[in-house]
Protein backbone atom coordinates (compact mmCIF):
# COMPACT_ATOMS: atom_id res chain seq x y z
CA UNK A 1 0.00 0.00 0.00
CA UNK A 2 1.18 3.61 -1.06
CA UNK A 3 2.04 5.17 2.64
CA UNK A 4 1.62 9.36 1.17
CA UNK A 5 3.91 12.10 1.45
CA UNK A 6 4.44 11.60 4.98
CA UNK A 7 4.95 8.06 5.68
CA UNK A 8 3.20 6.44 9.21
CA UNK A 9 6.31 7.43 10.92
CA UNK A 10 5.43 9.56 13.82
CA UNK A 11 5.57 13.53 13.89
CA UNK A 12 9.12 14.65 15.62
CA UNK A 13 9.80 18.04 16.06
CA UNK A 14 10.78 20.46 19.04
CA UNK A 15 8.81 20.88 22.13
CA UNK A 16 6.60 24.00 21.73
CA UNK A 17 6.03 26.83 24.43
CA UNK A 18 2.43 25.46 25.93
CA UNK A 19 -0.61 26.99 26.76
CA UNK A 20 -3.52 25.18 28.38
CA UNK A 21 -5.84 23.29 26.75
CA UNK A 22 -9.76 23.94 26.59
CA UNK A 23 -12.10 22.68 28.79
CA UNK A 24 -15.23 20.07 28.02
CA UNK A 25 -15.74 16.70 28.21
CA UNK A 26 -14.98 15.19 25.44
CA UNK A 27 -11.18 16.70 25.45
CA UNK A 28 -8.10 14.86 25.18
CA UNK A 29 -5.15 17.09 25.81
CA UNK A 30 -1.91 17.21 28.04
CA UNK A 31 -1.48 19.33 31.11
CA UNK A 32 -0.13 22.84 30.45
CA UNK A 33 -1.61 26.53 30.15
CA UNK A 34 -3.02 26.14 26.82
CA UNK A 35 -3.68 24.42 23.13
CA UNK A 36 -2.18 25.37 20.19
CA UNK A 37 -3.75 22.86 17.96
CA UNK A 38 -7.62 21.72 18.32
CA UNK A 39 -9.23 19.33 16.41
CA UNK A 40 -13.20 19.20 15.90
CA UNK A 41 -14.46 15.90 15.21
CA UNK A 42 -17.60 15.58 14.00
CA UNK A 43 -19.76 12.70 15.91
CA UNK A 44 -19.45 8.71 16.97
CA UNK A 45 -22.68 7.57 15.42
CA UNK A 46 -21.98 7.82 12.04
CA UNK A 47 -18.80 5.87 11.92
CA UNK A 48 -16.85 4.49 14.77
CA UNK A 49 -13.66 5.91 13.01
CA UNK A 50 -13.49 9.37 14.90
CA UNK A 51 -13.08 7.76 18.22
CA UNK A 52 -11.22 4.53 17.47
CA UNK A 53 -8.66 5.66 15.42
CA UNK A 54 -8.84 9.54 14.21
CA UNK A 55 -8.69 10.84 17.83
CA UNK A 56 -6.17 8.13 19.23
CA UNK A 57 -3.84 8.29 15.93
CA UNK A 58 -3.92 12.26 16.22
CA UNK A 59 -3.17 12.40 20.09
CA UNK A 60 0.09 9.68 19.70
CA UNK A 61 1.36 12.32 16.99
CA UNK A 62 0.94 15.37 18.86
CA UNK A 63 2.27 13.81 22.17
CA UNK A 64 5.24 11.92 20.05
CA UNK A 65 5.90 15.90 18.99
CA UNK A 66 5.53 17.08 22.29
CA UNK A 67 2.29 19.52 21.18
CA UNK A 68 -0.42 21.05 23.26
CA UNK A 69 -3.45 19.71 21.46
CA UNK A 70 -7.52 19.30 22.52
CA UNK A 71 -9.18 16.65 20.54
CA UNK A 72 -12.96 17.14 21.04
CA UNK A 73 -16.14 15.51 19.39
CA UNK A 74 -19.07 17.52 18.88
CA UNK A 75 -21.53 14.38 18.48
CA UNK A 76 -23.34 15.58 15.57
CA UNK A 77 -24.36 18.89 17.24
CA UNK A 78 -24.21 21.90 15.27
CA UNK A 79 -24.44 24.10 17.98
CA UNK A 80 -21.37 21.90 20.14
CA UNK A 81 -19.62 22.24 17.14
CA UNK A 82 -19.52 26.05 17.48
CA UNK A 83 -19.58 26.26 20.61
CA UNK A 84 -16.26 23.97 20.39
CA UNK A 85 -14.16 26.17 18.02
CA UNK A 86 -15.26 29.06 20.19
CA UNK A 87 -13.88 27.99 23.50
CA UNK A 88 -10.55 26.76 21.49
CA UNK A 89 -10.48 30.23 19.68
CA UNK A 90 -10.71 31.85 23.03
CA UNK A 91 -8.45 29.81 24.38
CA UNK A 92 -5.69 30.45 22.37
CA UNK A 93 -5.54 27.79 19.71
CA UNK A 94 -3.64 29.05 16.80
CA UNK A 95 -4.48 26.37 14.60
CA UNK A 96 -7.94 24.71 14.11
CA UNK A 97 -8.03 21.14 12.50
CA UNK A 98 -12.17 20.54 11.52
CA UNK A 99 -14.27 18.18 10.22
CA UNK A 100 -17.44 19.34 9.52
CA UNK A 101 -20.98 18.58 9.96
CA UNK A 102 -22.12 20.04 6.91
CA UNK A 103 -20.27 23.25 5.17
CA UNK A 104 -22.42 25.76 6.82
CA UNK A 105 -21.39 24.52 10.25
CA UNK A 106 -17.94 24.50 8.84
CA UNK A 107 -17.79 28.34 7.00
CA UNK A 108 -19.21 29.64 10.44
CA UNK A 109 -16.28 28.25 12.34
CA UNK A 110 -13.67 29.12 9.43
CA UNK A 111 -14.90 32.36 8.85
CA UNK A 112 -14.68 33.43 12.55
CA UNK A 113 -11.35 31.59 12.85
CA UNK A 114 -9.99 33.81 9.97
CA UNK A 115 -11.02 37.49 12.18
CA UNK A 116 -9.10 35.88 14.90
CA UNK A 117 -6.15 35.08 12.81
CA UNK A 118 -6.29 31.31 13.07
CA UNK A 119 -5.48 28.96 10.21
CA UNK A 120 -8.03 25.99 9.95
CA UNK A 121 -7.50 22.55 8.15
CA UNK A 122 -10.11 21.06 6.97
CA UNK A 123 -9.71 16.95 7.60
CA UNK A 124 -11.74 14.35 5.70
CA UNK A 125 -14.56 16.91 4.13
CA UNK A 126 -14.09 19.83 2.62
CA UNK A 127 -16.10 22.58 3.67
CA UNK A 128 -18.12 24.25 0.52
CA UNK A 129 -17.10 27.84 -0.04
CA UNK A 130 -15.31 27.89 3.49
CA UNK A 131 -12.08 29.04 2.67
CA UNK A 132 -10.14 26.84 4.80
CA UNK A 133 -6.24 27.07 3.13
CA UNK A 134 -5.63 23.20 3.80
CA UNK A 135 -7.31 20.01 2.86
CA UNK A 136 -6.00 16.77 4.39
CA UNK A 137 -8.12 13.64 3.18
CA UNK A 138 -7.67 10.51 1.06
CA UNK A 139 -8.77 11.13 -2.59
CA UNK A 140 -12.40 10.39 -2.37
CA UNK A 141 -13.01 10.39 -5.90
CA UNK A 142 -11.12 7.38 -6.03
CA UNK A 143 -12.42 5.81 -2.93
CA UNK A 144 -15.66 5.36 -4.87
CA UNK A 145 -13.96 4.22 -8.05
CA UNK A 146 -12.80 1.34 -5.82
CA UNK A 147 -16.24 0.85 -4.83
CA UNK A 148 -18.11 0.87 -8.08
CA UNK A 149 -15.21 -1.39 -9.79
CA UNK A 150 -15.18 -3.56 -6.85
CA UNK A 151 -18.62 -4.07 -7.27
CA UNK A 152 -18.02 -4.71 -10.76
CA UNK A 153 -15.94 -7.37 -9.85
CA UNK A 154 -18.31 -9.15 -7.65
CA UNK A 155 -21.07 -8.98 -9.83
CA UNK A 156 -19.02 -10.58 -12.50
CA UNK A 157 -17.61 -13.32 -10.49
CA UNK A 158 -21.28 -14.24 -9.97
CA UNK A 159 -22.22 -13.91 -13.69
CA UNK A 160 -24.89 -11.76 -13.12
CA UNK A 161 -26.79 -11.15 -16.08
CA UNK A 162 -27.97 -7.51 -16.77
CA UNK A 163 -27.67 -7.05 -12.34
CA UNK A 164 -30.15 -4.01 -11.40
CA UNK A 165 -27.61 -2.02 -8.91
CA UNK A 166 -28.83 0.44 -6.33
CA UNK A 167 -26.94 3.40 -5.35
CA UNK A 168 -27.45 3.66 -1.30
CA UNK A 169 -25.29 7.55 -0.91
CA UNK A 170 -24.00 9.41 2.28
CA UNK A 171 -25.10 12.66 3.62
CA UNK A 172 -26.24 14.91 1.23
CA UNK A 173 -24.71 17.61 2.87
CA UNK A 174 -21.29 16.12 2.84
CA UNK A 175 -19.06 16.78 -0.16
CA UNK A 176 -17.25 13.66 0.33
CA UNK A 177 -20.39 11.67 -0.47
CA UNK A 178 -20.40 13.49 -3.53
CA UNK A 179 -17.31 13.00 -4.30
CA UNK A 180 -17.66 8.95 -3.74
CA UNK A 181 -20.53 9.07 -5.74
CA UNK A 182 -18.88 10.76 -8.94
CA UNK A 183 -16.18 8.19 -8.41
CA UNK A 184 -18.39 5.00 -8.80
CA UNK A 185 -20.67 6.68 -11.00
CA UNK A 186 -17.99 7.42 -13.03
CA UNK A 187 -16.61 3.32 -12.36
CA UNK A 188 -20.20 1.93 -13.43
CA UNK A 189 -21.30 4.22 -15.99
CA UNK A 190 -19.57 1.99 -18.96
CA UNK A 191 -21.54 -0.85 -17.64
CA UNK A 192 -24.51 1.32 -18.04
CA UNK A 193 -24.16 2.20 -20.79
CA UNK A 194 -23.18 -1.30 -22.60
CA UNK A 195 -26.21 -2.69 -21.32
CA UNK A 196 -24.21 -5.17 -18.91
CA UNK A 197 -25.85 -3.21 -15.91
CA UNK A 198 -29.22 -1.79 -15.32
CA UNK A 199 -29.15 1.19 -13.37
CA UNK A 200 -31.48 1.22 -10.31
CA UNK A 201 -32.34 3.02 -7.15
CA UNK A 202 -30.54 5.99 -6.39
CA UNK A 203 -31.13 8.05 -3.09
CA UNK A 204 -28.70 9.72 -0.29
CA UNK A 205 -29.03 8.77 3.22
CA UNK A 206 -29.37 11.95 5.61
CA UNK A 207 -26.80 12.77 8.01
CA UNK A 208 -25.41 9.06 7.06
CA UNK A 209 -27.85 8.01 9.53
CA UNK A 210 -28.12 4.31 9.85
CA UNK A 211 -31.39 3.41 10.96
CA UNK A 212 -32.67 5.83 7.85
CA UNK A 213 -30.61 3.86 5.73
CA UNK A 214 -31.82 0.65 6.63
CA UNK A 215 -35.44 2.37 6.00
CA UNK A 216 -34.83 4.03 2.60
CA UNK A 217 -33.08 0.47 1.80
CA UNK A 218 -36.04 -1.71 2.53
CA UNK A 219 -38.56 0.91 0.59
CA UNK A 220 -35.66 0.12 -2.45
CA UNK A 221 -35.80 -3.69 -2.43
CA UNK A 222 -39.50 -3.57 -2.44
CA UNK A 223 -39.77 -1.14 -5.57
CA UNK A 224 -37.00 -3.13 -7.22
CA UNK A 225 -37.05 -6.84 -5.59
CA UNK A 226 -34.71 -7.89 -8.50
CA UNK A 227 -31.82 -5.84 -7.18
CA UNK A 228 -28.58 -7.64 -8.46
CA UNK A 229 -26.04 -5.47 -6.83
CA UNK A 230 -25.72 -2.25 -4.20
CA UNK A 231 -22.89 0.76 -4.05
CA UNK A 232 -23.50 1.54 -0.52
CA UNK A 233 -21.56 4.48 0.57
CA UNK A 234 -19.89 3.19 3.57
CA UNK A 235 -19.48 0.12 6.15
CA UNK A 236 -22.45 1.70 8.38
CA UNK A 237 -24.70 1.96 5.46
CA UNK A 238 -23.92 -1.08 3.66
CA UNK A 239 -24.74 -2.97 7.28
CA UNK A 240 -27.75 -1.41 7.04
CA UNK A 241 -28.95 -2.80 3.55
CA UNK A 242 -27.20 -6.41 4.55
CA UNK A 243 -29.77 -6.63 7.89
CA UNK A 244 -32.98 -6.03 5.07
CA UNK A 245 -31.32 -8.36 3.02
CA UNK A 246 -30.59 -10.99 5.64
CA UNK A 247 -34.62 -10.90 6.17
CA UNK A 248 -35.11 -11.79 2.56
CA UNK A 249 -32.38 -14.15 2.92
CA UNK A 250 -30.69 -12.62 0.13
CA UNK A 251 -27.30 -11.60 1.97
CA UNK A 252 -24.67 -13.06 0.35
CA UNK A 253 -26.55 -13.43 -3.37
CA UNK A 254 -26.82 -9.36 -3.56
CA UNK A 255 -23.14 -8.24 -3.68
CA UNK A 256 -22.51 -4.67 -1.15
CA UNK A 257 -20.30 -2.56 -1.25
CA UNK A 258 -18.78 -0.27 1.53
CA UNK A 259 -15.90 1.56 2.71
CA UNK A 260 -14.07 2.48 6.00
CA UNK A 261 -12.72 -1.06 6.51
CA UNK A 262 -14.44 -0.86 9.77
CA UNK A 263 -14.42 -4.49 12.07
CA UNK A 264 -17.94 -4.37 11.07
CA UNK A 265 -17.28 -4.14 7.82
CA UNK A 266 -14.44 -6.45 7.58
CA UNK A 267 -16.47 -9.08 9.44
CA UNK A 268 -19.41 -9.07 6.68
CA UNK A 269 -17.23 -9.05 4.24
CA UNK A 270 -15.47 -11.88 5.80
CA UNK A 271 -19.00 -13.99 5.90
CA UNK A 272 -19.62 -13.22 2.15
CA UNK A 273 -22.65 -10.66 3.16
CA UNK A 274 -20.69 -7.67 1.92
CA UNK A 275 -18.65 -7.60 -1.32
CA UNK A 276 -15.74 -5.50 -0.47
CA UNK A 277 -14.89 -2.34 1.46
CA UNK A 278 -12.20 0.44 1.25
CA UNK A 279 -9.64 0.70 3.71
CA UNK A 280 -8.31 4.17 4.04
CA UNK A 281 -5.18 3.78 6.15
CA UNK A 282 -6.35 6.37 8.85
CA UNK A 283 -3.11 6.97 10.75
CA UNK A 284 -1.72 8.32 7.75
CA UNK A 285 -4.45 10.72 7.58
CA UNK A 286 -3.76 11.90 10.83
CA UNK A 287 -0.05 11.79 10.77
CA UNK A 288 -0.30 14.34 7.97
CA UNK A 289 -2.90 16.50 9.66
CA UNK A 290 -0.80 16.38 12.60
CA UNK A 291 2.60 17.54 10.88
CA UNK A 292 0.68 20.11 8.62
CA UNK A 293 -0.91 21.26 11.78
CA UNK A 294 2.35 21.08 13.75
CA UNK A 295 4.24 23.23 10.91
CA UNK A 296 1.57 25.79 11.09
CA UNK A 297 1.52 26.34 14.97
CA UNK A 298 4.93 26.98 14.40
CA UNK A 299 4.48 30.02 11.61
CA UNK A 300 5.64 27.37 8.97
CA UNK A 301 4.37 27.05 5.43
CA UNK A 302 2.37 23.98 5.08
CA UNK A 303 3.45 21.31 2.98
CA UNK A 304 0.92 19.84 0.39
CA UNK A 305 0.88 17.16 -2.39
CA UNK A 306 -2.07 18.23 -4.69
CA UNK A 307 -5.31 20.59 -4.81
CA UNK A 308 -9.02 20.07 -4.53
CA UNK A 309 -11.28 22.03 -6.46
CA UNK A 310 -13.95 23.81 -4.46
CA UNK A 311 -17.06 23.79 -6.52
CA UNK A 312 -18.96 26.47 -4.75
CA UNK A 313 -15.73 29.05 -4.54
CA UNK A 314 -14.70 27.58 -8.04
CA UNK A 315 -10.97 27.91 -6.32
CA UNK A 316 -8.32 25.28 -5.72
CA UNK A 317 -7.78 24.41 -2.39
CA UNK A 318 -3.97 23.33 -1.40
CA UNK A 319 -4.58 19.70 -0.28
CA UNK A 320 -2.60 16.60 1.01
CA UNK A 321 -4.24 13.73 -0.56
CA UNK A 322 -3.56 10.12 0.49
CA UNK A 323 -3.90 6.27 -1.46
CA UNK A 324 -7.51 4.36 -0.26
CA UNK A 325 -7.12 0.49 -1.37
CA UNK A 326 -9.76 -1.86 -2.43
CA UNK A 327 -10.20 -5.12 0.50
CA UNK A 328 -12.02 -7.91 -0.48
CA UNK A 329 -12.11 -11.43 1.24
CA UNK A 330 -8.54 -12.56 0.21
CA UNK A 331 -6.29 -9.04 1.35
CA UNK A 332 -8.81 -8.53 4.62
CA UNK A 333 -5.50 -9.85 6.22
CA UNK A 334 -3.72 -6.05 4.98
CA UNK A 335 -5.24 -3.75 7.21
CA UNK A 336 -4.73 -6.20 10.14
CA UNK A 337 -1.37 -6.08 9.34
CA UNK A 338 -1.26 -2.48 9.70
CA UNK A 339 -2.58 -2.41 13.09
CA UNK A 340 -5.86 -0.86 11.92
CA UNK A 341 -8.42 -3.34 13.30
CA UNK A 342 -7.78 -5.60 16.35
CA UNK A 343 -7.78 -9.33 15.13
CA UNK A 344 -9.09 -10.11 18.54
CA UNK A 345 -12.08 -8.01 18.38
CA UNK A 346 -11.95 -9.13 14.61
CA UNK A 347 -12.06 -12.91 14.66
CA UNK A 348 -14.07 -13.54 17.97
CA UNK A 349 -16.29 -16.33 17.71
CA UNK A 350 -17.90 -17.38 14.52
CA UNK A 351 -15.55 -15.39 12.74
CA UNK A 352 -12.36 -17.18 13.86
CA UNK A 353 -12.68 -19.83 11.44
CA UNK A 354 -13.65 -17.41 8.67
CA UNK A 355 -10.33 -15.77 9.84
CA UNK A 356 -8.29 -18.70 9.83
CA UNK A 357 -9.35 -19.51 5.97
CA UNK A 358 -8.74 -16.53 4.58
CA UNK A 359 -5.51 -15.88 5.76
CA UNK A 360 -5.72 -13.09 8.89
CA UNK A 361 -3.02 -13.82 11.15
Amino acid sequence: MRQGIFGIAAVSIALLTSVTACGGDDSTSSSGSGAKIGVILPDSKTSARWETADRKYLQQAFDAAGIEADIQNAQGDKNAFQTIADQMITNGASVLMITNLDSGTGKAVIQKAKAQGVTVIDYDRLTLGGGAPYYVSFDNVKVGELMGNGLAKCLTDKQAVKPVVAYLNGGPTDNNATLFKNGYDGALAPKFAAGEFVKGPDQAVPEWDNTKAGTIFEQMLTGTPNLGGVVAANDGLANAAIAVLKKQKLNGQVPVTGQDATVQGLQNVLAGDQCMTVYKAIKLEADAGAKLAIALAKGEKGETNSTVDDPESKSKVPAVLLEPKAIFKNNVNDVVADGFVDKAELCAGEFAKLCADNGVR
